[in-house]
């Protein structure tokens, strides 16, 4: 079973203009049941943008991301967020903490937006 929950104390960290996507810093959980936690890229994916959208109030965005997450403490991924015209943000997500199975992450979104490629 998953369960995820979002830190109460996600900060504003920056804004794609041109998308108009307002993005925050915030943490997540995900139990996932098995003796080696690892958190798949999908599911990463997915998480990362419910919680971003749970913070911001808006839609879910879009994120992909590259690998899947291991379960130790101070592992880090870097997922992209593209938004509607096309720009991307990276986002980076850091393993704070891991109980059992459960994994316990931080997100960050970078401060500044790439445009969208011609």
């Amino acid at each position: 079973m998953t369960t995820t929950r979002l830190s109460a104390a996600a900060s504003i960290l920056s804004a794609v203009a041109a998308g108009g996507v307002l993005l925050v810093g915030c943490s997540g959980s995900v139990s996932i049941g098995n003796s080696t936690p690892k958190l798949s890229a999908d599911k990463l994916a997915t998480t990362v943008s419910e919680k971003l959208a749970a913070t911001t109030g808006r839609p879910k965005p879009h994120i992909a991301c590259p690998e899947d997450l291991v379960g130790k403490v101070g592992n880090t991924t870097r997922c992209k967020l593209t938004a509607d015209d096309g720009s991307t943000l990276g986002v980076s997500v850091k393993v704070t903490s891991v109980d059992d199975d459960q994994i316990n992450f931080d997100v960050k979104a970078d401060d500044t937006a790439s445009p969208a490629a011609n």
